[in-house]
């Protein structure tokens, strides 16, 4: 077989194991369908998925005899949290941490991007039409999507997360800092995003106490978290109370 061919033979691989496993995150997650937008994700899913549909459970047992200790205690955290089915969970965890150590991030920062963008539902979509677990505008970024089968593969959350995480990538390497990189993920415009960093910095934070095996609050602001970072007062008082 030559290169050219090894490469796409392992290109579409990649895709059909992508769309068996998010078939199986859309379930395991308990994600309504309820409009003509996720139906149609779900049924582009499993298209790809017949290809091969004996490789979901292979995908799936990789996932979980891969975590680590950290990785496991973040997927038993973020389960919890955010009400979602630890098993489908390790794959984008283990994603995130195979993800961030390719592309020089913090892992816990992608996954807090996440949380905060679509409580890891894989087919959230904002009214300015921002799609999947990292809310990515598929109209801005369509080429990003072109090596996994166009942009309706924003609905999974795996390819998702890939190209989530490169525009996050290329957000910090423009801005010249996370902040400044964060700032321009959530399009901040007329607002200098404040609120949007506190989140994700907080759950970043928090989950790094996580994988250090601290007990760690769902929603305390983190010790040591820079003032540049803490919301209005008012929303502070509305966490306390929360947390209380």
């Amino acid at each position: 077989m030559t290169t050219a061919l090894t490469e796409r033979f392992k290109r579409n691989t990649a895709r059909v194991l992508a769309a068996g496993l998010a078939i199986g995150l859309l379930l395991a997650l308990g994600v309504r369908l309820s409009g003509p937008l996720e139906l149609r994700a779900l049924n582009w899913l499993q298209e790809r998925q017949s290809q091969a549909p004996s490789e979901f459970d292979l995908a799936s047992v990789s996932a979980m005899a891969s975590l680590s200790e950290p990785q496991a205690l973040v997927v038993s955290w973020l389960s919890r949290k955010y009400r979602v089915a630890p098993e489908p969970l390790s794959a984008i965890v283990v994603e995130a941490f195979e993800l961030g150590a390719k592309k020089g991030l913090d892992p816990a920062l992608i996954l807090s991007v996440a949380a905060n963008e679509s409580r890891f539902n894989p087919l959230a979509q904002s009214p300015v039409g921002a799609q999947g677990l990292m809310q990515v505008l598929t109209r801005v970024h369509t080429e990003k999507f072109d090596d996994h089968g166009g942009t309706d593969a924003a609905f999974d959350p795996l390819t998702n997360l890939r190209v989530g995480s490169k525009i996050l990538q290329d957000n910090i390497r423009q801005a010249g800092s996370v902040e400044g990189g964060l700032r321009r993920y959530v399009g901040a415009v007329k607002t200098d995003g404040r609120d949007y960093i506190h989140k994700v910095v907080a759950e970043q934070m928090r989950l790094h106490s996580v994988m250090a095996g601290k007990s760690t609050s769902f929603l305390a602001i983190p010790a040591g978290m820079p003032d540049l970072f803490l919301p209005e007062p008012e929303l502070l008082a509305g966490m306390d109370e929360l947390e209380n």
